[in-house]
């Protein structure tokens, strides 16, 4: 969908001429009162379920938890994924041209921020004839925007969903994420951006910044059960090449992400991740800037997720029940860390379930009983 009216950002530029990819499943009632958005995030898209045919085979990012019959249900739901702003699965981003220059944005492609996002997704809903959301849901990075949503539209979202997420970065994260941003800034294909004009790809960047990322993704329990210190060969190989399975795993993982992932929308992405702070514009006070929300909350961590950890929700929990809004908290034991959001423990799958079947039974409620007997 295309937009040609402005969007202003946080940071003071405005972004024009611009473009939203999403994708929808199910289908929109007459009142349009049905309508789940999911938020992607960090390498993710709006291709949040379902498969894309072809070599290779492209199942959706949370194919796990959408469609028929799962915890959020496409009978009951009509659910929207968007591709953000600056990404690289073709929203408006860093390698579409300037229409200003008529070359790619590359490194000029303005910093946009967590609520910056919101506001494009509420234009999109608009377009759609969305006047307000059943629910908005999301995990890490798509947390915040669920988090987000209840406070910059507080009268557009009934429920949100904010699963494995944050109120703000901590230290020790945003130092992960500028680390990241290094490689790939001081990668010599990098070129101050433009390296599309170089035909190249800053791909040793791109793959130390997959690397870096994905250690934090997991626990240290997971690596051990998965890994340990399992050696690729019979022994040492006394180099520095491939000695161990988990360097091997990286490696791997990295050359994947370096092969379909853009280095700008990555810088791009990271520092959104470290701006989003909500409470920075009340001296720090998360109740004071969760006292507009009217939505319902779940908020959903997993005990060995040590990127965004439990703590950090249950801060989310004791701001919501501080302003006396209705909050359902569910922390889960699983031994998967950070990526336990995209997996199928049977007691996460299960508490979704039960939430999104609550939501459904509220839509039901707030149906006149005459259209009810139509349908």
């Amino acid at each position: 969908m295309h937009f040609s009216e402005p969007l202003p950002l946080q940071s003071g530029a405005a972004l024009s001429d611009y473009t939203l990819v999403y994708e929808t499943y199910g289908a929109l009632n007459a009142d349009c009162s049905n309508a789940v958005l999911v938020c992607h995030a960090l390498n993710a898209s709006h291709h949040v379920a379902g498969s894309y045919e072809g070599k290779p085979k492209s199942d959706g990012w949370w194919n796990n938890m959408v469609g028929p019959g799962k915890p959020l249900d496409t009978d009951r739901f009509f659910v929207i994924g968007v591709n953000n702003l600056g990404s690289c699965f073709g929203s408006t981003g860093p390698m579409h041209n300037n229409p200003a220059t008529g070359k790619p944005y590359g490194a000029s492609f303005p910093v946009v921020t967590v609520e910056d996002w919101v506001h494009a997704q509420a234009r999109l809903a608009d377009r759609l004839g969305i006047k307000k959301f059943a629910a908005v849901m999301g995990g890490s990075l798509g947390g915040m925007q669920a988090l987000a949503w209840s406070m910059l539209y507080p009268t557009r979202i009934a429920h949100s969903l904010v699963i494995a997420s944050t109120p703000k970065l901590s230290a020790q994260n945003i130092a992960f994420n500028d680390v990241a941003r290094q490689a790939i800034l001081t990668d010599p294909d990098y070129h101050d951006g433009d390296f599309y004009a170089h035909g190249v790809v800053p791909k040793r960047g791109l793959r130390v910044a997959r690397m870096i990322g994905h250690i934090t993704y997991l626990s240290d329990d997971d690596m051990a059960e998965k890994f340990g210190r399992d050696l690729r060969n019979a022994d040492y190989q006394f180099g520095y090449g491939i000695d161990f399975e988990i360097e091997s795993y990286l490696r791997y993982q990295g050359d994947k992400f370096s092969e379909y992932f853009d280095a700008n929308t990555y810088l791009l992405i990271t520092k959104a991740l470290d701006y989003f702070d909500p409470a920075r514009t009340h001296n720090g006070d998360l109740d004071a800037a969760l006292t507009n929300t009217q939505a319902e909350f779940l908020v959903v961590s997993f005990t060995t997720d040590w990127r965004f950890a439990p703590e950090r929700s249950r801060e989310i929990v004791q701001a919501l029940v501080n302003n006396q809004r209705r909050v359902t908290y569910a922390e889960i034991d699983a031994p998967h860390g950070h990526d336990a959001f995209l997996l199928d423990d049977a007691r996460y799958m299960s508490v979704v379930r039960a939430y999104y079947d609550k939501v459904w039974r509220q839509l039901g409620e707030r149906v006149p009983a005459a259209q009810r007997e139509a349908a």
